[in-house]
C-alpha cells in the first residue's frame, strides 16, 4: 500500500509547473493551505544523468513540509529514466511522474513530453514507463501527466495508458494543439474515468484544467467520479486556494506584503549561492501584489529590483 491509498477523496494536488513549484514555493503554500500531494517542476532526466546535473538537481529539493511529494520527470533516454527513478527513492521522494503532456513546442519537436502521444511514438513511451518501474522498484507509485490528445481527442492514447496499470493518471482536459486557447474540456475527463472502470480499475483519475476554487473542484470530482483534482494556474489567482473557506479576498495590502516578503525572504535563503535569479521572483509578483490600490505602480517598482534585499526594502 502506497500513500495514494491513504488520499481523502477527493484529493488535491497543486500542480507541476516550470520555475513556478519550486521548494520555496512549495514551502509558501504549505505555510497558507496545503493541498493533499505536491510535484515538483519538470526535471529533466537527460541533464540529470550529464554534465546538467548541478544546474538540475535544485530542481529536486524539498523539505519534509512538502509531502507527501511526487518528482515529476521528463526526457527521452529510458535509461537516463531508470536510474534517475533510482535515485528519487534513495532521495525519499514518494512517488514518480512522468511528463507525457507538456506542449512545449521546441519540446515536443526535440521528441518530448506530449510528443510521446503521437501513435509513432507510443512504443517509445511504453519503455519509458516499464524503465521508471524498474528504477522505482515494486512498491514505489508511478504515475503520468497527460493531455486529452495531440491534436485532437485520442482516447486509444488513454487506454494505452491504462492497459500499463500505473497508479495514478493525470489528464488536463485539452489537447495538445489547444494549448490553453480554450476552456479544459471535462465531459472528455469523465470519459477516460470510465474508461479506467473497465482497464485498470485500481488506477486513480486526476483531472486538471480551470478549477477555481476548492468548492469548484469537489463539484467536478463528484460530477465526472474522479479521484482527484489538480489545480494549477489557480494558485495565482489565490494561494490559499487549496483552504475550505479562502481569506485571500478579504485580506489588505499589509498582509498581502507580508506574504510576498516571507516569499522572498525564503528564496534568498534556499538559493543564498545564485542557483536561482532574482528575476524568477517577477512569476510571483502578480499573486501577492494585487487588488488593493497602488498595486500595479507597486508591482512596476518590485520587477525593477535587481536583489532579493532591494525587493525587501520595498516590501517593508
Amino acid at each position: 500500500m502506497s500513500f495514494l491509498d491513504k488520499l481523502p477523496k477527493p484529493f488535491f494536488v497543486l500542480a507541476p509547473m516550470d520555475d513556478v513549484t519550486d521548494t520555496v514555493f512549495r514551502q509558501v503554500i504549505a505555510g497558507t493551505a496545503p493541498p493533499d500531494v505536491y510535484f515538483t517542476e519538470f526535471v529533466n532526466v537527460d541533464a540529470l544523468q550529464s554534465k546538467g546535473r548541478e544546474a538540475t538537481l535544485p530542481r529536486l529539493q524539498f523539505t519534509d513540509v512538502e509531502r507527501p511529494i511526487i518528482a515529476q520527470l521528463w526526457g527521452k533516454d529510458p535509461d537516463n529514466f531508470r536510474k534517475t527513478a533510482q535515485e528519487l527513492v534513495e532521495m525519499g521522494f514518494d512517488g514518480v511522474d512522468i511528463n507525457f503532456g507538456c506542449p512545449d513546442k521546441n519540446v515536443v519537436r526535440n521528441g518530448a513530453c506530449s510528443a510521446f502521444i503521437l501513435p509513432a511514438n507510443r512504443e517509445a513511451a511504453g519503455e519509458i514507463i516499464q524503465a521508471v518501474r524498474e528504477g522505482a522498484g515494486e512498491h514505489f507509485p508511478v504515475s503520468v501527466k497527460t493531455r486529452l490528445g495531440f491534436s485532437d481527442i485520442d482516447y486509444t492514447w488513454h487506454e494505452f495508458l491504462l492497459n500499463q496499470k500505473l497508479n495514478m493518471l493525470s489528464i488536463h482536459g485539452r489537447t495538445k494543439k489547444q494549448m490553453s486557447k480554450v476552456p479544459a474540456n471535462w465531459e472528455a475527463i469523465g470519459e477516460i474515468r470510465k474508461l479506467r472502470d473497465k482497464l485498470s480499475p485500481t488506477t486513480l483519475i486526476v483531472g486538471n484544467g480551470d478549477v477555481l476554487n476548492l468548492k469548484d473542484g469537489k463539484l467536478k470530482a463528484d460530477t465526472y467520479k474522479l479521484d482527484g483534482i489538480m489545480i494549477g494556474r489557480g494558485i495565482f489567482h489565490d494561494p490559499y486556494i487549496f483552504a475550505a473557506d479562502s481569506p485571500w479576498g478579504t485580506m489588505g495590502k499589509a498582509e498581502k506584503m507580508s506574504l510576498y516578503a516571507k516569499h522572498v525572504e525564503l528564496f534568498a535563503k534556499t538559493w543564498s549561492n545564485g542557483e536561482r535569479k532574482t528575476i524568477t521572483l517577477n512569476k510571483f509578483c502578480k499573486i501577492y501584489i494585487n487588488g488593493f490600490d497602488g498595486a500595479k505602480e507597486l508591482r512596476e517598482q518590485l520587477m525593477q529590483a535587481k536583489s532579493a534585499e532591494e525587493l525587501l526594502g520595498l516590501l517593508r
